[in-house]
């Protein structure tokens, strides 16, 4: 397996995505920036608050149906105090997504305002849409138009180039492709990136990104390792790894225990949701 604490992966075209977005940012009048509410702070690009500057930003917690709710609204509370205006949604199934171009307009309003006192009504309101990869930016879109204007995948990298998006009259998105960034200083972050699909599986050992998961299920949600497999969760992770194997029928010849087909089942069941509510971190 892989030395512990390393995810390898490959970082793409940061400094592609980096001029696209500061080219283009004197065109928006805001920015949206989506995380993954499982993750919020390992899944915000640090560069971010560098390139947007002081760009009006609203921040939505993404894929909020799947995160544990009362941790949710502690990570509306703490990025509300940083001046953020944050809204939780789930862009799959429309959860929280109709409160945004109301936020977007909240959000303007001396904008709005100054534009009207000179006479520029009408002006639509233009937002760049930016996040990690995966996260759902063009879910987003594409539930705000009410119609696929863009491609979503549940896999890291599908949007291709730049589009101007009209998802009702005066509003106007900017879906920027999503970027990761060259180095992780904390392990942690890019694990916790790996186990919700933001880095692709293909540069990760599997069966090790599966045991550091259960690790945090363990020791944070036990009872949803017993609910959904059950296995004893007071077992070394290791051990919950083979244990799921066994209960799933996934033997090799011989009676061993394919532990690869159960670290690939695991990390399924993680991102669909199946194992229950789950963040995997505090805002403290």
């Amino acid at each position: 397996m892989a030395e512990e604490g390393k995810v390898q992966w490959f970082p793409g075209h940061m400094a592609k995505t980096r001029r696209l977005i500061t080219e283009h940012l004197k065109l928006c009048d805001a920015a949206a920036e989506l995380c993954d509410a499982r993750i919020p702070q390992s899944s915000r690009n640090p560069e971010l608050d560098r390139w947007l500057g002081g760009k009006p930003r609203i921040l939505l917690l993404n894929k909020c149906d799947a995160a544990d709710p009362v941790l949710t609204e502690e990570w509306v509370r703490y990025y509300g105090k940083q001046g953020l205006t944050v809204l939780p949604t789930d862009c799959r199934s429309g959860k929280g997504v109709r409160r945004f171009a109301p936020a977007v307009r909240e959000r303007l309003s001396d904008l709005i305002a100054a534009r009207e006192k000179r006479g520029m009504v009408g002006r639509p309101l233009r937002v760049m849409i930016v996040g990690i990869p995966n996260v759902g930016k063009s879910s987003l879109i594409n539930r705000l138009c009410g119609a696929r204007r863009t491609r979503a995948e549940d896999r890291p990298g599908v949007t291709r180039g730049l589009q101007w998006v009209t998802v009702e009259r005066g509003l106007e998105l900017l879906d920027m492709p999503g970027v990761l960034w060259p180095k992780f200083d904390d392990p942690a972050v890019g694990e916790r990136l790996a186990f919700t699909g933001a880095v692709k599986d293909d540069v990760v050992d599997i069966e090790w990104l599966a045991i550091r998961l259960l690790s945090l299920l363990r020791e944070c949600y036990p009872a949803a390792l017993q609910s959904r497999y059950g296995i004893d969760p007071t077992e070394e992770p290791l051990s919950l790894l083979t244990a799921l194997g066994k209960k799933r029928g996934m033997l090799l010849s011989g009676g061993e225990v394919n532990t690869e087909r159960a670290a690939i089942t695991l990390l399924d069941e993680f991102r669909a949701g199946k194992l229950g509510r789950i963040t995997l971190e505090r805002p403290e």
